[in-house]
């Protein structure tokens, strides 16, 4: 492995184990085989738990990570003890592309989006994400909001942490993404804003499923 690598992936998982929990939370909730993660840097948790996973991501260094392939392997393969048993062992591919832009990838494709920290990624991304799939989001650049105004997706359920683990519920989710202050949400209100909602009730992460 070159030093890059384990570097780069000491300083994504400095929180020892915390993106593996969180994704173990995700792989025992939403059945995936196929999944896209835009603008992942080299978040590479996703292959502990799931046996197919395309990240993209503009930045260099993330080129250069998922360049050291045999050390990527390395990593998965030193996570997934912990992880889910697969009868082979996962694939990965990096494109180093903005999710913005044209890709080339197949509408439709793909059982589960990620957008975690990474701007609007479901506004783009979602094409790519089959009917009965689901998005993974979080709230902090306004995309969880995009998506709970987004008629192709319904929210499903909702990923709180606490003291380092992680649970998702599809309990109560009328009480998720309420606005603390009454006010219009729309595209254009959230692209002015380029942050998340303040919500009466908080969660680390939603899950939608694309019924349209």
């Amino acid at each position: 492995m070159e030093q890059l690598t384990y570097k780069l992936w000491a300083k994504q998982d400095q929180h020892e184990g915390d993106r593996l929990r969180l994704f173990t939370a995700v792989a025992d909730t939403v059945q995936a085989s196929d999944v896209l993660y835009p603008g992942s840097f080299v978040d590479i948790a996703p292959s502990f738990m799931f046996p197919s996973v395309t990240y993209l991501d503009v930045d260099r260094r993330a080129e250069r990570f998922f360049g050291d392939a045999d050390g990527v392997r390395e990593i998965i393969a030193a996570n997934q003890a912990d992880g889910h048993d697969e009868p082979a062992p996962p694939t990965f591919r990096f494109i180093p592309a903005d999710y913005r832009d044209e890709l080339d990838l197949e509408d439709q494709s793909f059982d589960l989006l990620i957008s975690l920290y990474a701007g609007f990624i479901s506004e783009h991304c979602t094409r790519y994400v089959r009917t009965g799939g689901h998005l993974l989001v979080n709230p902090s650049h306004g995309d969880a909001a995009m998506a709970s105004i987004d008629p192709r997706y319904r929210l499903v359920g909702v990923v709180t942490a606490r003291s380092g683990d992680y649970h998702i519920s599809g309990e109560g989710l009328d009480q998720y993404l309420v606005p603390k202050k009454p006010q219009a949400i729309t595209r254009e209100v959230l692209h002015e804003l380029g942050r998340g909602i303040a919500y009466t009730k908080p969660a680390f992460a939603y899950v939608f499923e694309r019924v349209g």
